[in-house]
Formats: C-alpha cells, sequence, structure tokens
C-alpha cells in the first residue's frame, strides 16, 4: 500500500455548534443508480437524507445511453457473462464479486421492469443486443438510447413515493465527518442556506465519477471526484486508481462538449473508417469493432496519429434512418443539430475519459475500512471491474451494489448505536502564498491529465505531472474556498496526483492502463490491486 503527504483533514473550517445540524439514520451521498437504489432498499422507519450536487438530471446514471448487462435471455448463462466479465478484467476482477453481481442481474433488472421502467420488448421479453467483449446478446435498453434516464426516472419516482427519504438537490458535501476512532458520523456540506451539517449513523457514498479530470470527457459538469477526494482524506483505502476506462467515440466537434455514440451502433454493425474511408479496426484486434473498449480506443488513437487526423469516422449509412431515429432517439437528435445527415454522412468520433474503475476500494456488504462509511456506484472499487470494465456492467454494478448497500444499513442500524454526535472544531491556518486562479489551475490540470495520464502514458511524463500538479497544491490546498468551484479544484488537484502516482506504480501494461515503455503484462508483480491510503489516519 503506497500513501500521500498528509494534507489537511477537512477542506473548510469546522464550528459543529454554531452550524445548522440534521440528524439522520442515513444520509447517501450522490443520485446516479446506485445512490437511489439503495434509498429504495432502506426502510421505513429508516429516516434518509439523499444529497445531490447538481439536480437529479445531472449524473452519469441519467445520461447513459448504453444498456444493461444481464444474462435475461434462455439461451444465455451466468457462467458466460462471468467469464466474459474476467476476461475483460484482465486478471484483476474478483471471483466472487463477479458470480455475485451477475448472478443477482436478472432479478433486479425485472424488478426495474415491474417497477415500470420501459425495456425495449420482444415477444413479451426484454430484448437483448450484442456489445463488444459479450459473448452472447445480453445488454438490455429502454426506448434505445435513453436507458439511464429511464431507469434514474423510475428510481426517482419510488424515492420521491418514500415517505422517510428526503432530497436535497444543489446540495456539495464538502467532507465526509469521522470522530476521534475514525467512525463516519456524517458529512458537512453546503447549500443556499450555507454550511450543514448532517449527523448520520450510517453514511452511503455513492458519489459518482471523475471524468472532468480530462479535457476530453462523456461525464456531466459536477463529475469531479470529490468522493474519492473527501474519502482519501477521511483516510479510507482507496484501490485501482490507476484504471480509467475510455470510451472509444464520442462526437467530436471543434468547440463543442464531448457527447457519447454508445458502442450498441457498432454491436448493431457500424464500422469505423479513417479519413481515407478505409476501416482499419482489423489491423489492431482481429475483432474489428467488437474489441473491448481499451484497444478499440488506443487503436483509434494510434490511428490518428497515424494518420495525422484529430479524429476517425463512425459509418451507420447501411442503418435505415426511420429505424435508427427510433431505436437511438438521442444520437438522432444530436446528429441532427449537427447537420449530420446519418444516411449519408459519416459521424465524426474520438475517445474521451468515460469511466472511473478504481475508488474506495469495498468488502462484498460495500463496506468501506471506515466504519459506518459505505460506497457503491462508481465511486466504489467493487472488484467487478478489474483491469477493465465490460460493456453495461456499470448499470448493472450500481444497481446491484446499491441494494446492498441498503442491506448493510439495515442490519448496522440493529446495532442501535445512536447518540455519537460529538463536538468537531477545526481552524484552517491563513495561508501567506500567492492565490492561483482556480479556474486556470483547473483547465490545466484537465489538458495535463489528457496528455500524461491518458489513454497512453510512460514514465517521465507521469512524473512530470506529479511535479505540476504538486506545484499547484502549494498555491491551492492552503487555501480556504467557499464556494464549488474552490473544493472542485481541490478535489481534483487531490485525485489527479494519486491517480498518477498509481499510474507510475504499476509498470506493466492491464487493460485500461498502457504503458508505452512497459508494454507487457506482468503477472509476476503485478498480478494485485494498488492500494492508497492517507498518512497520519
Amino acid at each position: 500500500m503506497t500513501s500521500e503527504p498528509d494534507f489537511r483533514r477537512y477542506l473548510t473550517g469546522i464550528d459543529s455548534p454554531s452550524t445548522h445540524q440534521l440528524f439522520v439514520d442515513c444520509v447517501i451521498v450522490g443520485a446516479g443508480i446506485a445512490g437511489l437504489r439503495a434509498a429504495v432498499e432502506l426502510p421505513e422507519n429508516c429516516s434518509v437524507i439523499v444529497l445531490c450536487k447538481g439536480f437529479l438530471a445531472d449524473s452519469n446514471t441519467w445520461q447513459a445511453q448504453g444498456g444493461i448487462a444481464s444474462a435475461l435471455d434462455k439461451a444465455d448463462t451466468f457462467e458466460s457473462h462471468i467469464a466474459d466479465t474476467l476476461k475483460t478484467g484482465c486478471g484483476l476482477s474478483e471471483l466472487s464479486t463477479v458470480e455475485m453481481v451477475v448472478r443477482q442481474g436478472p432479478e433486479l433488472v425485472k424488478q426495474l421492469l415491474a417497477w415500470g421502467t420501459q425495456f425495449d420488448m420482444v415477444n413479451g421479453r426484454i430484448a437483448t443486443t450484442l456489445e463488444g467483449g459479450h459473448s452472447h446478446p445480453r445488454i438490455a435498453h429502454a426506448h434505445g438510447d435513453e436507458t439511464g434516464r429511464t431507469i434514474a426516472s423510475v428510481l426517482i419516482r419510488k424515492v420521491r413515493e418514500k415517505t422517510n427519504v428526503r432530497v436535497l438537490e444543489n446540495f456539495f458535501v464538502i467532507d465526509l465527518l469521522t470522530d476521534k476512532e475514525n467512525n463516519c458520523i456524517g458529512i458537512i456540506g453546503q447549500d443556499k442556506r450555507g454550511l450543514q451539517i448532517i449527523w448520520a449513523e450510517n453514511t452511503i457514498l455513492a458519489a459518482g465519477g471523475l471524468g472532468q479530470l480530462y479535457r476530453e470527457t462523456t461525464n456531466p459538469s459536477i463529475a469531479t471526484g470529490d468522493g474519492i477526494a473527501m474519502a482519501y482524506r477521511a483516510g479510507a483505502v482507496l484501490q485501482d486508481l490507476e484504471f480509467i476506462q475510455f470510451h472509444p467515440t464520442t462526437l467530436y466537434i471543434a468547440g463543442a462538449s464531448r457527447a457519447l455514440i454508445t458502442e450498441t451502433l457498432r454491436g448493431e454493425g457500424a464500422v469505423l473508417l479513417d479519413s481515407n474511408g478505409y476501416r482499419f479496426m482489423k489491423e489492431y484486434d482481429e475483432a474489428g469493432e467488437l474489441a473491448p473498449r481499451d484497444i478499440v480506443s488506443r487503436a483509434i488513437l494510434a490511428h490518428m496519429l497515424k494518420t495525422k487526423s484529430t479524429h476517425v469516422y463512425l459509418d451507420v449509412r447501411d442503418f435505415d434512418k426511420k429505424h435508427f431515429a427510433k431505436r437511438f432517439p438521442l444520437i438522432s437528435e444530436l446528429c441532427e443539430s449537427f447537420d449530420i445527415d446519418v444516411s449519408s454522412d459519416l459521424i465524426p468520433v474520438r475517445p474521451s475519459a468515460h469511466y472511473m474503475i478504481g475508488g474506495l476500494k469495498t468488502d462484498s456488504s460495500a463496506g468501506t475500512s471506515i466504519d459506518s462509511l459505505y460506497a457503491c456506484g462508481e465511486v466504489a472499487a467493487t472488484g467487478l471491474h478489474g483491469a477493465n470494465r465490460l460493456g453495461s456492467n456499470s448499470l448493472l454494478e450500481g444497481l446491484v451494489f446499491g441494494k446492498i448497500a441498503g442491506r448493510s444499513v439495515c442490519e448496522k442500524l440493529k446495532e442501535n448505536t445512536h447518540g455519537r454526535h460529538p463536538k468537531i472544531s477545526y481552524k484552517v491556518p491563513q495561508s501567506a502564498r500567492t492565490r492561483l486562479d482556480a479556474a486556470d489551475v483547473r483547465n490545466s490540470l484537465r489538458a495535463l491529465m489528457w496528455r500524461n495520464v491518458g489513454i497512453t502514458r510512460k514514465a517521465q511524463p507521469l512524473k512530470e505531472a506529479q511535479d505540476i500538479i504538486r506545484f499547484w497544491q502549494r498555491y491551492v490546498m492552503d487555501k480556504v474556498f467557499d464556494s464549488n468551484q474552490g473544493w472542485e479544484c481541490q478535489n481534483m488537484l487531490t485525485v489527479s496526483l494519486l491517480m498518477a502516482r498509481a499510474a507510475l506504480n504499476r509498470t506493466e501494461s492491464r487493460g485500461v492502463h498502457y504503458r508505452t515503455d512497459f508494454p507487457n503484462i506482468d503477472d509476476s508483480n503485478f498480478k494485485k490491486h494498488i492500494e492508497i491510503k492517507r498518512t497520519g489516519i
């Protein structure tokens, strides 16, 4: 286990007696599929607050175009789904976790159907399609490419029906609160009313991903790695931070934000072409467009360099235009907004940061190394994905571990550990250093991460990234901010440094982590997880 320098414990000063306080049995940080499913699981006699950094529609779940993977078809098997997940995970997936998640999948997907999720159906059954890395069609979709939005809407309705659950939107969680024994006892955050302390017997962290650490990303603006950063400051064990998945195909329009073009298109016959109209993927992998995401992303990057191009193209001209509009309404609308006629035009695409595989190390009960703190969804490292996530396993993981986290809190509440609300007084020393512009640092950091800790890595750029980040930290981490933007910048610097360090320490290439100076897998030294924990805890 590696350690990083001991930064201050909290990002803001705390005086609990003078701060507005709430008291609940469970606070859930995050309102994507994992956090919402956890809230649904909690019983009516459990008081719950769900905290949402932005609006409920701002989550990665809401924006997910791809489907949810599950062995729903009679011709499919759990064993096949397990094998595909393990193969894609490149030796680092935990077999027991993979088996548990895969085997619970069909029941929970059918439960969503029973709750009103409008999955695409065929002959009275949930329809399934094929994606790269899967040996069988097992991807369930809802309204074509609106799967995430449809599932999230149903879970939001279920949560709002529960009288014991309160949802607070536009609430920025600054830090996890811990007592002298380092048990989690709640959170401190800020909304329009100012600083708020929520004392909680149990805390579920479901704060999502960190795609905004990169210049090119599919993630919404709120995905700045806050959950991992606050857990690190609290002393939680983190795992697999070197593994971030880049989605191969995001719409590339200069000046526009990146928008995901689901790989379901490639699963249903779309092909990748270069600027000369050449179908190049077979040069890089025999599976062509259906190769796992890490291979397709690296192939596109390599071919862009080879052809001196800023992007490649996705060809869907063989699709029936009316069927395409019905099957993929979001993508169809997106292309039309940029005057791309999918029946005659190619779709310009390039890779972008998409999904964080690492996060808080959790056990099979969603528990972390900190008592009374649970983690689920993208913020957690459950062992399911290993070194590379199999497409459409993320919604499945959030669904399963959200339920598990809720169940774990139910069991913990039976212990009757009420009353841990110590006075907290924390003062941040005034800094004499120059203040850097947080917005400028943030933009420069995103460019640095894309360049030095991106799809391909090498020792010297990784060392350079750490030196530059540490320089910025000297002038940013010692400051006290009172806005989301400042805290986000501090969180982004914290997590970026940890990711660069983990990437430097893994001197091999495995899954989404590719070192050009160590291009081979080294099982003798690295068939293991890299864990990181803050010193002084």
